[in-house]
């Protein structure tokens, strides 16, 4: 999805060079076809006619405006830019606002009823016009994140390449190692200053998809546009492509990745520095590297090795536990209470949750809880229950050993919630239907007023509606989910659930770290991250049941993470981009993306009128002769 078309045809070629012979046919030799000359003599253009932040103009021709989507404006170029530039007749007579073209884009989209067909048609216009398609999404994310992001990018995944049509981001493969440099050359862009990258094993809840995984990175790069204004050029999506287990894929004729098994151990880790050097090598040490939906085994792995040596994050890690940890700091206004009096469980013990653990263990600390207490107040359940130091069967490898316990094994989940009591239950397992209705009605006995979190995503994967969350706790329920669910009506009250989606957290973090050069993305700035979205909560938005501020006010919950960041990044060193500003939103607000259009007429302006000066007369010099003769 989200790509630019090629501009180098054999039509577009064949335009600009027009016919032409040989040399042997201009000396009375065998003449070849124009068309055969024309493509043999005529140099190809680039994939992306435009880079960078600045336009050349005088590399930019009239038709450019149309085929380019960073330039192109559809039926909104005026008459004189129709005529200067050479388009005038290429369209039809009518005139329009982008204000105009926004409401039929609207009236588009609507009329298709399938998510995929909607997913296609923004492909389609982002290929087409890209400032009117991020306004687009800009201005209507409620409707639309749910379409470019979770739950529907989960579908296109899944049908990558049945919907596949052209480059989206950089595919590279096990087969290119020892080349990633010359792969990352590729890539047109100068000054890329975001990468999101994955290597499809574990696409939302829906597993190993392989080279079918790019469009996540691709719909969280167009999120990084649309909700903190990154410039879309300086955002590059990446697959890195060792194969897939997927045993459906890999017999899948329509499967466009590697088919092969996955590369794993030695090779792969090195597979991978490779990319991580190569993308230093070729963008800089401060190039933002996310990653997104690696393996439980590779991305805890990943996220310590490279964290201090690279700009690096993980936001199924990072990201998901950022956002938890502002619903529960939002949870703190309803309930009275503060992380100490909280007893949590977590049903699942992957990146997610031990992300999650992770971050309100430093929240914990951050209120003055000893670390050992911190830890001590988490439960945490995996595939083969609790996690506790007698069990028999079950690895404690990696951050799980911080939250296991020195109490009898337990496997059933019911008997769990009933003997721990946890007044917080979190699901990060997708497990659809994990949170019975007989472990809601327990969380509602023992607490007056019960937190759960069912954040597995997409929506077929959660561990329980918001519908079965109210009605089995007599609408007492503190609840947050991962996909969005429909309003829930109890009795005479409506509510309206909040979804706890990272696209509160990583694109303001994002903007933060790129905009003053940041080296090492410390856990500081997701606390800080989730401190602000909770103080973005409004006391409405908790009374009609969301722990979080409506989706479209994303933009404005983005800088304000961004100022948070930029100050932490400042404060601790961590900041290149000096002098430190002092008006530190209007600084960032200088940066962004423009969203609207701009003249696409060549820049003019006079000179004064030249002084009078009487010249002297012209005397003809002769250059050779005798000096007799001057």
């Amino acid at each position: 999805m989200f790509s630019r078309p090629s501009l180098c045809g054999t039509v577009g070629k064949l335009c600009r060079c027009g016919t032409s012979t040989t040399g042997a046919a201009a000396a009375g030799g065998t003449t070849t076809s124009p068309a055969v000359s024309a493509l043999a003599l005529c140099e190809a253009r680039r994939y992306h006619e435009v880079v960078g932040d600045i336009i050349c103009p005088s590399q930019v021709r009239g038709i450019d405006h149309i085929r380019d989507p960073r330039l192109n404006k559809g039926l909104a170029f005026t008459l004189e830019e129709r005529q200067v530039l050479g388009i005038h007749g290429l369209q039809p007579a009518r005139f329009k606002t982008q204000e105009e073209q926004l409401q039929l884009c609207k009236i588009a989209v609507n009329r298709y009823t399938e998510p995929l067909n909607k997913y296609l048609y923004l492909s389609d216009l982002h290929d087409r016009n890209e400032r009117l398609f991020f306004r687009f999404l800009s201005e209507n994310i409620e409707d639309l994140m749910p379409i470019v992001y979770t739950p529907t990018v989960g579908l296109a995944c899944q049908r990558f390449g049945l919907i596949y049509r052209r480059p989206h981001g950089l595919f590279v493969t096990f087969n290119d190692r020892g080349h990633i440099f010359d792969v990352m050359k590729n890539w047109p862009e100068p000054n890329v200053r975001a990468i999101c990258v994955t290597d499809g094993e574990r696409i939302l809840g829906l597993g190993d998809l392989g080279a079918c995984g790019m469009g996540i990175p691709v719909g969280k790069l167009a999120l990084y546009t649309a909700l903190a204004g990154i410039k879309p050029h300086q955002c590059l999506p990446i697959v890195v492509d060792v194969g897939t287990n997927n045993i459906d894929l890999l017999e899948d004729p329509l499967y466009v990745g590697l088919r092969q098994k996955r590369v794993v151990g030695r090779e792969y880790d090195d597979f991978i520095d490779e990319f991580m050097e190569a993308v230093v090598k070729r963008y800089g040490q401060n190039t933002l590297i996310q990653f997104e939906d690696f393996g439980n085994h590779n991305a805890f792995r990943f996220l310590d090795k490279y964290r201090n040596n690279y700009c690096t994050f993980n936001d199924d890690i990072q990201g998901t536990a950022a956002v938890a940890v502002a619903g529960l700091y939002a949870s703190k206004r309803i309930t009275g209470k503060s992380f100490k009096d909280y007893t949590f469980l977590f049903a699942g013990a992957g990146e997610a949750a031990i992300g999650i653990a992770d971050l309100v263990v430093k929240a914990m600390v951050a209120e003055g809880v000893p670390i050992e207490e911190a830890y001590h107040k988490i439960y945490m359940v995996d595939i083969d229950g609790l996690l506790t130091t007698t069990r028999k069967v079950g690895s404690l490898d990696g951050h799980k050993v911080n939250y296991a316990k020195d109490v009898e094994p337990m496997a059933d989940l019911e008997q769990i919630v009933s003997t721990i009591k946890p007044n917080v239950l979190i699901g990060a397992s997708a497990c659809a239907g994990l949170f019975t209705p007989k472990i809601l009605r327990t969380m509602a006995d023992n607490n007056e007023r019960p937190v759960i979190f069912a954040l597995s995503n997409p929506t077929s994967k959660a561990e329980c509606t918001a519908d079965e969350a109210y009605q089995n706790t007599d609408a007492r329920v503190i609840f947050s989910s991962g996909s969005p669910f429909p309003p829930v009506v109890v009795g005479d009250k409506t509510y309206y659930p909040g979804q706890g989606n990272n696209a509160y957290i990583f694109p303001g973090v994002g903007l933060g770290v790129i905009c003053t050069g940041t080296h090492h993305i410390p856990d500081d700035m997701f606390l800080i991250a989730a401190q602000e979205l909770a103080n973005f909560t409004e006391a409405t938005d908790i009374e009609r049941g969301s722990l979080y501020p409506p989706l479209a006010s994303i933009r404005d919950v983005s800088m304000n993470i961004a100022i948070g960041v930029t100050k932490c990044a400042y404060d601790k060193g961590l900041a290149s981009t000096y002098p430190e500003p002092q008006d530190k939103r209007k600084w960032l607000e200088d940066q962004l993306y423009n969203f609207n259009y701009e003249c696409s007429m060549p820049v003019t302006w006079t000179w004064p009128r030249m002084p009078y000066i009487k010249t002297r007369e012209l005397v003809p010099t002769k250059l050779y002769g005798k000096k007799s003769d001057y």
